[in-house]
């Protein structure tokens, strides 16, 4: 929950470097009291104000990590949740534009995956189910993981994470991006017969044969396939990297035929297989911080990150895969970010249930232990 206020159009008539004047005279006086979190797919602009930056694995863990009494979150909302969640009760947590949303966490509802999991765990009777939610999820599928031994995962630890998990289980059911899961899948060699893709528009609708009659017709999987499952993803996407196309590759490496392509694994299989490499979005900033002068490096995520690579790296060449940009990441503008430093605990103050926020805890816990 958020306790929200409309936002003031008077900001909108005061010019960017008024807004950045009175943001930086207010970040002085606050100074430890105040800490201002950014996302790498928010503008130049609020990057440069921000006393961290990173991507929502960072971010949490940096949320987790500071002792400021006021936290403002730049990025989506379930980032601002999952602070919520890390933080000391007496702190505070604001997220400057409420409607800034995930598309792709609105994908899976608690209510849809409460019902999938009733009917797996009754198809994979004698076998133990480990939920896994990614970062890019509501806090409620968070709480969901937590209270049923779950965990969340990042991009940059999803391979740890599964490791964990069939240790603790016998099958993952993996939530919301289908392509993280599955590239993550593939990483191990799994084979692609021990994986299904559950939708919650056309899978098994109970674990009754008489009741799932129509499985197996229009495409959908018969309801014994998810029982011999050992991965089971949900039909989700990000559609910042889904854009990208097998057909972006084949043009970037024949106007530059030496560039590194790297790509970030919430790609589809198709992308990431003619990449040379992926990444999580820290990964793809620390290999272009780390090249060598010189260097052509095709970068396939949000284009603001990918333009911001290029200018702090003039001495390579830098280039999208192709533009593809996060409209929600861009809500957060200046205005924004003024307005609620100027009613700091007052305005998109961010509120999480107790329970629910002790239940998603477990689950972020478990994802920072394992790093």
């Amino acid at each position: 929950m958020t306790r929200s206020a409309l936002f003031p159009r008077i900001y909108l008539d005061r010019s960017d470097d008024d807004l950045i004047e009175s943001v930086r005279a207010i970040k002085e006086k606050q100074g430890d009291r105040l800490t201002i979190l950014g996302h790498h797919y928010q503008s130049d602009r609020i990057v440069e104000l921000s006393d961290f930056t990173g991507d929502s694995f960072k971010l949490c863990r940096d949320a987790a990590g500071t002792s400021a009494h006021y936290i403002v979150f730049c990025g989506v909302r379930f980032m601002a949740e999952s602070a919520r969640v890390l933080a000391r009760p007496e702190q505070i947590v604001q997220h400057p534009e409420t409607s800034a949303t995930c598309p792709m966490a609105e994908m899976a509802d608690l209510e849809d995956v409460e019902k999938a999991w009733r009917i797996l765990t009754q198809l994979q009777r004698g076998r133990r189910i480990v939920p896994v939610t990614y970062m890019n999820s509501n806090v409620d599928l968070k709480a969901f993981c937590g209270r049923n031994g779950g965990v969340v995962c990042t991009s940059s630890n999803a391979a740890r994470v599964f490791d964990w998990a069939y240790s603790k289980g016998d099958t993952i059911f993996f939530f919301p991006d289908e392509h993280l899961g599955r590239n993550t899948a593939n990483r191990r060699g799994m084979p692609r017969g021990r994986i299904q893709v559950w939708d919650p528009k056309r899978s098994p609708q109970s674990a009754d044969p008489a009741v799932s009659a129509t499985a197996g017709s229009d495409n959908v999987p018969d309801a014994k396939d998810y029982a011999e499952a050992d991965l089971i993803l949900w039909k989700g996407f990000c559609h910042v990297h889904t854009d990208f196309t097998v057909e972006h590759v084949a043009g970037i490496r024949r106007e530059y035929p030496d560039a590194l392509v790297i790509v970030h694994p919430e790609c589809t299989e198709e992308v990431v297989a003619m990449a040379d490499a992926t990444g999580s979005t820290e990964g793809i900033v620390r290999r272009v911080m780390q090249a060598k002068a010189g260097e052509t490096i095709c970068i396939g995520t949000e284009i603001n990150l990918v333009a911001r690579l290029a200018n702090r790296r003039p001495d390579l060449t830098v280039v999208p895969l192709a533009i593809s940009a996060c409209p929600n990441m861009s809500k957060i503008t200046l205005g924004h970010l003024l307005w609620t430093l100027e009613n700091l605990g007052k305005v998109n103050v961010i509120e999480v249930d107790r329970e629910i926020a002790r239940q998603a805890e477990l689950a972020l816990r478990r994802m920072l232990e394992l790093g």
